[in-house]
C-alpha cells in the first residue's frame, strides 16, 4: 500500500491514469481521528504534497519531494529517474531522510500551505533550498539530449 500511494502520486504529477484517485491521507486506516483536522487533511502541512525545488537552476525544471505520511520520501525530476527513500520528522521543525547510505538532516526554517524552506546540514555546509507546491496539470517539458 505505500508503494502504491507513491506510485499513484507520481503519475498524477505525470498526468498518467488521470480516473485514478487518490486516497485523502496516506495514513494506516488505525490511526488516531484527532490527527486529521476538521476538512480531514492531516494537520502537517509537510505531508502529501508535491513539492517543487524553487531555487534550482532556472533553465530546468526543479526536482520535487513528496513527504508521505507513512515515512515514504519520493524524490524525482524531469531528468533523474525517482526515488523512494525513507524519512522522518525529528522535531517540529527537523526532519531527516536516507540518500544512498547517508542520512541527511534538514531544519524547516519556514513552511505554509504553498511553501516551504529546508536548511540541509551537509558535513560542515548549511544548504538552503527552497520549495513550492506543484500546479496541477504539469508534465515536464521535453529535454534536449
Amino acid at each position: 500500500m505505500d508503494t502504491k500511494a507513491a506510485i499513484l502520486a507520481l503519475m498524477s504529477v505525470w498526468g498518467v491514469g488521470t480516473c485514478a484517485t487518490l486516497p485523502a491521507s496516506a495514513q494506516d486506516a488505525e490511526a488516531p481521528e484527532d490527527a486529521t483536522d476538521e476538512a480531514g487533511e492531516n494537520e502537517n502541512p509537510l505531508l502529501n504534497k508535491v513539492w517543487i525545488r524553487a531555487d534550482a537552476d532556472a533553465a530546468l525544471p526543479g526536482p520535487m519531494q513528496i513527504f508521505l505520511g507513512d515515512g515514504t520520501l519520493v524524490s524525482d525530476s524531469c531528468w533523474e529517474t525517482y526515488r523512494l527513500s525513507k524519512w522522518q520528522q525529528v522535531s517540529d521543525s527537523a526532519i531527516s531522510w536516507d540518500e544512498d547510505g547517508m542520512t541527511i538532516n534538514a531544519d524547516i526554517a519556514s513552511i505554509s500551505a504553498t511553501e516551504l524552506v529546508l536548511n540541509l546540514k551537509l558535513g560542515s555546509d548549511v544548504q538552503e533550498q527552497r520549495y513550492t507546491t506543484a500546479t496541477v496539470p504539469y508534465v515536464c517539458p521535453d529535454m534536449v539530449k
